[in-house]
Protein backbone atom coordinates (compact mmCIF):
# COMPACT_ATOMS: atom_id res chain seq x y z
CA UNK A 1 0.00 0.00 0.00
CA UNK A 2 1.12 3.90 -0.55
CA UNK A 3 0.25 6.30 1.04
CA UNK A 4 0.34 10.23 0.32
CA UNK A 5 0.12 12.84 2.54
CA UNK A 6 -0.73 16.39 0.86
CA UNK A 7 -0.30 19.75 1.97
CA UNK A 8 0.42 23.04 0.09
CA UNK A 9 4.07 23.64 0.16
CA UNK A 10 5.58 20.20 1.41
CA UNK A 11 7.56 21.87 4.20
CA UNK A 12 5.77 22.29 7.32
CA UNK A 13 2.18 19.81 7.97
CA UNK A 14 2.84 16.88 5.04
CA UNK A 15 6.58 16.22 5.98
CA UNK A 16 5.52 16.35 9.85
CA UNK A 17 2.37 13.74 9.00
CA UNK A 18 4.76 11.87 7.11
CA UNK A 19 7.33 10.85 9.66
CA UNK A 20 4.66 10.14 12.29
CA UNK A 21 2.62 8.38 10.06
CA UNK A 22 5.61 6.10 9.63
CA UNK A 23 6.47 5.88 13.23
CA UNK A 24 2.64 5.25 13.96
CA UNK A 25 2.87 2.28 11.12
CA UNK A 26 5.60 0.69 12.42
CA UNK A 27 3.68 0.76 16.34
CA UNK A 28 0.61 -1.23 15.08
CA UNK A 29 2.91 -3.37 13.15
CA UNK A 30 1.53 -2.45 9.44
CA UNK A 31 3.75 -4.41 6.93
CA UNK A 32 4.40 -3.29 3.56
CA UNK A 33 3.21 0.57 3.57
CA UNK A 34 5.13 3.54 2.24
CA UNK A 35 4.79 6.56 3.28
CA UNK A 36 5.28 9.72 1.23
CA UNK A 37 4.34 13.19 1.13
CA UNK A 38 3.80 16.08 -1.44
CA UNK A 39 2.55 19.44 -1.54
CA UNK A 40 -0.13 21.07 -4.33
CA UNK A 41 2.22 24.25 -4.61
CA UNK A 42 5.56 23.35 -3.34
CA UNK A 43 8.83 24.29 -4.65
CA UNK A 44 10.73 21.37 -5.61
CA UNK A 45 13.61 20.34 -3.59
CA UNK A 46 12.85 22.57 -0.81
CA UNK A 47 13.91 21.82 2.84
CA UNK A 48 11.15 21.08 5.78
CA UNK A 49 10.77 24.65 7.37
CA UNK A 50 12.68 25.39 10.14
CA UNK A 51 9.88 25.35 12.58
CA UNK A 52 8.80 21.80 11.19
CA UNK A 53 12.33 20.86 11.57
CA UNK A 54 13.04 21.98 14.89
CA UNK A 55 9.55 20.66 16.31
CA UNK A 56 9.75 17.23 14.85
CA UNK A 57 13.58 17.05 16.31
CA UNK A 58 12.25 18.35 19.99
CA UNK A 59 9.98 14.58 19.43
CA UNK A 60 12.88 12.11 17.89
CA UNK A 61 12.03 12.61 14.22
CA UNK A 62 14.20 13.80 12.12
CA UNK A 63 13.25 15.51 9.22
CA UNK A 64 17.26 17.07 7.93
CA UNK A 65 16.59 14.78 4.31
CA UNK A 66 12.90 15.78 3.39
CA UNK A 67 13.02 18.08 0.69
CA UNK A 68 9.60 19.04 -1.08
CA UNK A 69 7.85 17.76 -4.20
CA UNK A 70 4.85 19.08 -6.27
CA UNK A 71 1.98 16.85 -6.10
CA UNK A 72 2.17 15.16 -10.13
CA UNK A 73 -0.77 12.96 -12.00
CA UNK A 74 1.49 10.54 -11.75
CA UNK A 75 2.23 10.70 -7.96
CA UNK A 76 -1.55 10.61 -7.05
CA UNK A 77 -1.68 7.75 -9.85
CA UNK A 78 0.73 5.56 -7.99
CA UNK A 79 -0.51 6.07 -4.33
CA UNK A 80 -3.16 3.87 -2.75
CA UNK A 81 -4.73 6.18 -0.43
CA UNK A 82 -3.76 9.97 -0.51
CA UNK A 83 -4.31 12.03 2.81
CA UNK A 84 -4.97 15.66 2.85
CA UNK A 85 -4.98 18.54 5.19
CA UNK A 86 -7.16 20.57 3.79
CA UNK A 87 -10.27 21.48 2.10
CA UNK A 88 -8.58 23.17 -0.67
CA UNK A 89 -6.35 20.26 -1.61
CA UNK A 90 -8.76 17.78 -2.43
CA UNK A 91 -10.29 20.68 -5.14
CA UNK A 92 -6.23 19.98 -6.23
CA UNK A 93 -6.59 16.74 -6.46
CA UNK A 94 -10.16 16.18 -8.33
CA UNK A 95 -8.24 18.32 -10.75
CA UNK A 96 -5.13 16.07 -10.97
CA UNK A 97 -7.29 13.08 -11.28
CA UNK A 98 -6.65 11.58 -7.23
CA UNK A 99 -10.58 12.81 -5.99
CA UNK A 100 -11.50 9.37 -5.41
CA UNK A 101 -9.28 7.87 -2.99
CA UNK A 102 -8.34 11.36 -1.13
CA UNK A 103 -9.89 11.90 2.27
CA UNK A 104 -9.16 14.34 4.35
CA UNK A 105 -6.62 13.73 7.14
CA UNK A 106 -9.37 14.42 10.06
CA UNK A 107 -11.66 12.69 8.53
CA UNK A 108 -10.03 9.38 7.84
CA UNK A 109 -8.99 9.41 11.35
CA UNK A 110 -12.46 9.76 12.72
CA UNK A 111 -12.75 13.44 13.81
CA UNK A 112 -15.26 14.35 10.92
CA UNK A 113 -15.30 15.93 7.63
CA UNK A 114 -14.46 19.70 8.76
CA UNK A 115 -11.33 18.77 10.43
CA UNK A 116 -8.50 20.45 9.20
CA UNK A 117 -5.34 20.92 9.33
CA UNK A 118 -3.66 24.31 10.62
CA UNK A 119 -0.72 25.46 8.45
CA UNK A 120 1.65 27.17 10.79
CA UNK A 121 4.10 28.04 7.72
CA UNK A 122 5.44 31.74 8.75
CA UNK A 123 4.01 31.74 12.83
CA UNK A 124 6.06 31.07 15.76
CA UNK A 125 7.12 27.90 16.37
CA UNK A 126 4.29 27.62 18.76
CA UNK A 127 1.73 27.18 15.77
CA UNK A 128 4.13 24.21 14.67
CA UNK A 129 3.99 22.57 17.97
CA UNK A 130 0.10 22.37 18.18
CA UNK A 131 0.14 21.29 14.24
CA UNK A 132 2.14 18.99 15.87
CA UNK A 133 0.04 17.76 17.97
CA UNK A 134 -3.25 17.66 16.15
CA UNK A 135 -1.42 15.61 13.56
CA UNK A 136 0.27 13.47 16.57
CA UNK A 137 -3.69 12.58 17.62
CA UNK A 138 -4.52 12.24 13.22
CA UNK A 139 -2.01 10.24 12.51
CA UNK A 140 -2.37 7.84 15.72
CA UNK A 141 -6.04 6.92 14.62
CA UNK A 142 -5.41 7.02 11.04
CA UNK A 143 -2.91 4.61 11.30
CA UNK A 144 -5.16 2.01 13.38
CA UNK A 145 -7.43 2.24 10.58
CA UNK A 146 -4.76 1.69 8.13
CA UNK A 147 -3.31 -1.12 9.58
CA UNK A 148 -7.05 -2.53 9.95
CA UNK A 149 -8.01 -1.96 5.98
CA UNK A 150 -4.51 -3.26 5.12
CA UNK A 151 -5.05 -6.84 7.01
CA UNK A 152 -8.11 -6.86 4.95
CA UNK A 153 -6.66 -6.33 2.16
CA UNK A 154 -9.04 -2.88 1.70
CA UNK A 155 -7.51 0.06 0.48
Amino acid sequence: MKILLICTGNTCRSPMAEVLLRRELEAVGAKDVRVTSAGTGAWEGEPASEGSYLVALEHGLDLASHRARRATRGLIAESDLILVMARAHLERLAELGGFEKAHLLGEYAGEGERTEVSDPVGGPIEGYRRTFEQLQALVKHAARRIAAEAGRGER
